[in-house]
């Protein structure tokens, strides 16, 4: 890695560490809500931070980062591998091509039929988020199984070889 780069990241993690610890101290430090800002019908004696906004909006905010980094960070290692080795970027697509396989397949399994519910009058029970929660956890299910496959034949391996 280069020195620039290295110095850049180096001083992007500090960055982002007193951005976090600026907004935690905001948050536990801040005081309780006041005005539009208290969620109504809470327990009184439940502390509710005024600040909550802004840790929210940190969190959204690194996610984000940590998402579109991964992104770069994948598309320009396949771009390197591509130019080296054609034949071994395109077998590095297989994990994302099973990854979306799982998604699809995890996403036909699910249910859309909306739920009964007593006291939700919500508007999340719909076809379309029913069908994404099934998915996300059929996805956990399968790559949970997959996981633990992929341990015991690990170990199987290695004790025969």
């Amino acid at each position: 890695m280069s020195k620039l780069t290295y110095k850049a990241s180096y001083y992007a993690l500090y960055a982002m560490f007193a951005i976090i610890l600026i907004v935690m101290g905001i948050f536990f430090f801040g005081g309780d809500a006041t005005g539009d800002a208290v969620i109504p019908g809470v327990d009184p004696e439940m502390w509710q931070p005024a600040q909550t906004d802004a840790l929210l909006y940190l969190m959204y905010v690194l996610f984000g980062l940590a998402v579109a980094a991964t992104i770069i960070a994948a598309v320009f290692q396949f771009g390197a591998a591509l130019k080296d080795n054609p034949a071994g970027a395109i077998k590095s697509l297989l994990g994302l091509v099973l990854l979306v396989v799982v998604l699809v397949v995890a996403w036909a399994m699910g249910d859309g039929t909306p739920m009964n519910i007593p006291g939700y009058d919500g508007s999340d029970n719909v076809p379309f988020w029913l069908k994404i929660t099934d998915m996300f956890l059929y996805s956990i299910y399968i790559l949970l199984f997959v996981t633990i496959v992929a341990i015991i034949a690990s170990g199987i391996k290695k004790k025969i070889s």
